[in-house]
């Protein structure tokens, strides 16, 4: 926490969207990082802040002193087309608007402990005692939290027809046979005309597609909203130091319409051989990618081809960790690990060389990374996906799956329409025909 910070708890709960809404919906750059409408477990931050130089996120070192989460520092993202390239693959600039990486300097934040039910107010003392009042004000009224207004649908435009997709994929499917890859992150984007209420299109992507990871930053007229269920990188202290854990995500399926319907494709899912071996894949990257900033002999799996269940779809997720080495910063922490193997695809650097030949388009700051890193170097971040993109005039949602040899085109075209789905209804957008 900085040094000019006070930490002060409140005597009761309040629902974070409420508190949002009142205290920073209006405010020109402002964060959410969110557990989640239902939330039992974990934390949420939200607050403002002003844009810093990223350079001094990526300085900082790694070296966490509690774990008590978010107690001051950065929110914001990091764009996939720049991390590519500091990785020496090609890259495409994206020229739309939206900052590749953004960072605000957070200068009042309100955490919320779901498991514990506690609120707690991080600031200087006076604005402390202000948010403490404000925060009070809330949990007295018997105001509801803005709900969105329903909205005209509009069909949003691909950058690829479905039918292009899936020869996209028959061309994975080339490269993987010749050797040049075992599996790649095939993505496409959707786009959307015309204005977005970032504040009212949050509210419904949080209802419609909860996350443990979702999350709203806005600096100026750009936003990005994600209900990400993909925890990227998370830098706790423990015992053993400092210790870094990423989650990758492999495999999924939509919900079924019944309980019985949604076991068996939860069942399918932790079955299928395909799903397994990409996912397998995808844990084995990350092990090397860590032991370039971990202690030798530290880098472990700690879970494997586990289901999580998400009001959309269910997930195969694995987690692997280790302890970093002495010295580490953020950005010596990123140049090992990002841009995240579960959007890339194995061998890394080959797997981005052949994905920027075939997509031929900058994915922005999709299938990039956001969340917070404290001044001490704890950080929680979360890949860029199932997120929608606010820039002046319109938005877009960035969606993909992993390619291997035993793809089904049909089923891999079904997989990113049901990934895009969520994101899109949430800025009143239907996919287009043939996805």
């Amino acid at each position: 926490m900085s040094e000019a910070f006070v930490a002060v708890d409140l005597p009761g709960w309040v629902d974070p969207a409420e508190v949002f809404v009142a205290l920073f919906a209006d405010a020109p750059h402002a964060f959410w990082l969110d557990a989640g409408p239902d939330a039992a477990t974990g934390s949420s931050w939200m607050g403002i802040g002003m844009p810093d130089d990223p350079r001094r996120v990526r300085a900082t070192s790694l070296a966490p002193r509690g774990d008590d989460g978010f107690r001051g520092g950065w929110v914001g993202w990091w764009g996939y087309d720049q991390a590519a390239a500091r990785a020496g693959a090609p890259f495409r600039d994206d020229a739309d608007g939206v900052p590749p990486q953004l960072w605000l300097r957070a200068d009042r934040i309100i955490g919320f402990d779901h498991a514990v039910r506690r609120v707690t107010v991080r600031a200087e003392p006076d604005e402390a005692a202000r948010l403490v009042t404000a925060i009070g004000r809330v949990a007295a009224s018997a105001a509801v939290a803005r709900r969105p207004h329903d909205l005209p649908q509009r069909a949003a435009r691909s950058r690829h027809t479905a039918a292009d997709y899936a020869a996209l994929i028959e061309q994975c499917r080339d490269a993987i046979r010749e050797g040049d890859a075992y599996q790649l992150c095939l993505t496409t984007r959707f786009e959307i005309e015309g204005a977005v209420d970032p504040v009212e299109a949050y509210l419904r992507l949080r209802q419609a597609t909860a996350a443990h990871h979702g999350g709203f930053v806005r600096a100026g007229d750009v936003a990005l909203l994600s209900a990400s269920p993909e925890q990227f990188l998370q830098v706790v202290a423990e015992e053993a130091g400092a210790i870094v854990r990423t989650r990758p995500i492999k495999g999924t399926r939509p919900r079924g319409e019944d309980a019985a319907a949604d076991a068996a494709l939860a069942a399918e899912l932790r079955a299928n051989e395909k799903e397994r071996a990409e996912n397998i894949m995808i844990v084995d990257l990350m092990r090397n990618d860590l032991s370039r900033v971990c202690e030798p002999g530290t880098v472990g799996v700690d879970a494997l081809l586990e289901v999580e269940t998400y009001p959309a779809v269910h997930q195969l997720v694995s987690t692997v960790s280790g302890v970093l080495t002495a010295g580490t910063t953020v950005g010596g922490l990123l140049d090992a690990t990002f841009p995240a193997g579960s959007m890339t695809g194995a061998p890394k650097l080959s797997a981005m060389t052949i994905l920027e030949r075939l997509e031929h388009a900058p994915r922005g700051v999709f299938a990039g990374c956001f969340g917070w890193v404290a001044e001490d170097g704890a950080l929680d971040l979360a890949m860029v996906i199932r997120s929608v993109v606010v820039r002046p005039g319109g938005a877009y949602v960035g969606a993909g799956g992993g390619i291997t040899w035993r793809s089904d085109a049909a089923a891999e075209v079904a997989e990113v329409g049901i990934k895009a789905r969520g994101p899109l209804s949430a800025v009143g957008a239907t996919l287009p025909p043939g996805w």
